[in-house]
């Protein structure tokens, strides 16, 4: 299993970015991730308002340069995560204020990859076609979504992101029994996420088979 903090210093192997690939790649990350959110109206995918919002709410230090040369690091990319994660826990932009200015960076590095959990690694990642990132993330986009790790159709040639909503994937979960799952599904865009989702449950139907009979 990945080390969260670990997997999480490997994003920063692509900054610096830009505003729009943070927004990307921070979307990306929380989308992968297991946290589920309790506050509902909470959006995980941050944008590019968003962002601007909180430098100017300075609730996110503020970039180096200024217009469209303003890049973000990877500090920016951990108070990102934080501000969102905590949005879903349902905290209020004063509590979060408080918190972040109250953690540095080794602490809020920690905290983030522990509420994240386990992350994909580079390898795993994948980014959704509508971003259309730039620069490093892009580059990065295309080494992820490598024919290899695109879902595969019926006669065996990768899917493309743009073909993915009409796509399904079949996954066996045993002796008689198969799930179909469309492949811009959560649960459906990485091997890794497929086997957790067929991992899962296999082991539920292995619970129901085992019941004893009414």
């Amino acid at each position: 299993m990945n080390d969260p903090l670990l997997t999480l210093r490997e994003y920063a192997k692509l900054a610096p970015w830009n505003i729009r690939d943070l927004a990307a790649l921070a979307g990306a990350v929380l989308d992968a991730s297991a946290v589920t959110p309790i506050n509902a109206a909470a959006q995980s995918r941050p944008s590019d308002r968003t962002i601007r919002f909180y430098v100017a709410r300075q609730l996110m230090s503020p970039p180096e340069g200024r217009g469209t040369a303003a890049t973000y690091g990877y500090r920016h990319l951990l108070q990102l995560f934080a501000i969102k994660l905590r949005q879903m826990e349902g905290a209020t932009l004063a509590s979060i204020t408080r918190e972040l200015a109250e953690s540095p960076g080794d602490v809020l590095e920690k905290r983030v990859a522990s509420a994240l959990g386990t992350l994909p690694t580079l390898e795993e990642l994948t980014l959704q076609p509508r971003v259309a990132p730039r620069g490093r993330v892009r580059r990065a986009m295309q080494h992820w979504m490598t024919p290899a790790a695109r879902p595969l159709q019926g006669d065996g040639t990768a899917v493309s992101p743009d073909e993915a909503a009409g796509t399904w994937i079949h996954l066996a979960l045993g002796d008689g029994l198969a799930l179909e799952v469309r492949a811009d599904h959560p649960a459906a865009r990485s091997e890794v996420r497929r086997q957790r989702l067929v991992d899962a449950l296999a082991r539920a139907v292995r619970a129901v088979a085992e019941e004893s009979a009414p």
